[in-house]
């Protein structure tokens, strides 16, 4: 699919106008360095999507073949794709034109409670990240596919979801302070706001997956409505999705599943990796395998660390 996370590669994106939406492919004639530091973005949000789902039968495999035909269903995997590829966009950092964050306007941090900072004087300064900048470039560039001339509910559930990506970072833009003072006095506190790591994004869209809205579209063709009954509307960090997700137990091309045979799984676990819910029921062998592995490792001055290669033995059940 045009605009997927997996037709963003850095090196390529550009070379392929054709195969992006018109105002991606603007995009890439405008501001090729811009475009490529958001493909940098949705790789990252690929990677942290393999591990949320890393116990899960689906696992957020980047085989393209099946990870295609994920972003071809209405489902909540697709949801979480969308949505931490969006944020993984939004949270680009390394520009030149990023720049630092403008303060001035903002109303100063309020000081936190506990000894020492009665009387302690605050201000904006430092460089703070400019997520309002990464917002606006994700939205441009993620959203584009979608906007382009369709109202249908496809478009509408990726445009939403890839809005609550982007929200999972702007919406929690942390506060760090430096003190300033004689003797550690701390008379003074410069104070900027920092994105969330990227591991509390995918955390909490992770949550928010787990509790995904599955919606229908209204007959206007122009909103979403809730399926069930006295379900609240969904807000604007929610996941939806519109139709269920198949099991994914068995190897699958047209729905993009692998299956779970060969999965690792923990037969103690009671969890999404407990080899009862892995294994959908199948039942699991136990394998021993040796694996090398780094050991006794050692700091030479000046400045290198050397190992040894050590080989351990290791219990894995694997699904059948």
């Amino acid at each position: 699919a045009v605009g997927s996370p997996l037709v963003m590669d850095p090196n390529s994106i550009c070379r392929k106008t054709k195969r992006l939406a018109g105002k991606q492919a603007e995009l890439c004639q405008l501001e090729p360095e811009i475009v490529q530091e958001v493909a940098k973005g949705t790789k990252l949000g690929v990677r942290e999507c393999q591990y949320q789902f890393r116990f899960r039968r689906w696992n957020c495999t980047s085989h393209s073949k099946y990870f295609g035909k994920i972003l071809q269903q209405d489902i909540r995997e697709t949801a979480f794709v969308y949505a931490i590829t969006a944020a993984g966009a939004c949270s680009m950092g390394e520009l030149l034109q990023c720049g630092c964050e403008l303060t001035r306007s903002r109303a100063p941090p309020s000081p936190t409670a506990g000894p020492g900072t009665e009387g302690t004087a605050w201000e904006w300064g430092g460089c703070g990240d400019d997520v309002q900048f990464g917002y606006e470039k994700s939205q441009q560039f993620m959203d584009a596919k979608s906007k382009k001339g369709k109202n249908d509910i496809r478009a509408l559930i990726d445009l939403h979801n890839n809005e609550a990506g982007r929200l999972a970072v702007r919406s929690y833009m942390r506060t760090e302070c430096k003190c300033h003072g004689l003797s550690g006095s701390c008379t003074l506190r410069t104070c900027w706001r920092k994105m969330p790591h990227f591991r509390e994004v995918g955390d909490r869209l992770l949550e928010r997956f787990n509790g995904a809205f599955k919606v229908m579209g209204g007959n206007d063709g122009k909103t979403l409505i809730p399926v069930g009954d006295n379900i609240k509307p969904p807000d604007k960090q929610d996941l939806i999705y519109s139709a269920d997700s198949p099991d994914f137990c068995s190897a699958n091309r047209k729905t993009g599943s692998l299956g779970t045979r060969g999965r690792i799984c923990n037969s103690t676990a009671m969890d999404t990796s407990g080899c009862d819910l892995l294994c959908c029921g199948r039942g699991h062998r136990d394998e021993t395998v040796v694996l090398e592995e780094n050991c006794l490792c050692r700091f030479h001055w000046c400045c290198v660390v050397q190992c040894r290669k050590c080989s351990v033995r290791q219990e894995l059940s694997l699904c059948v």
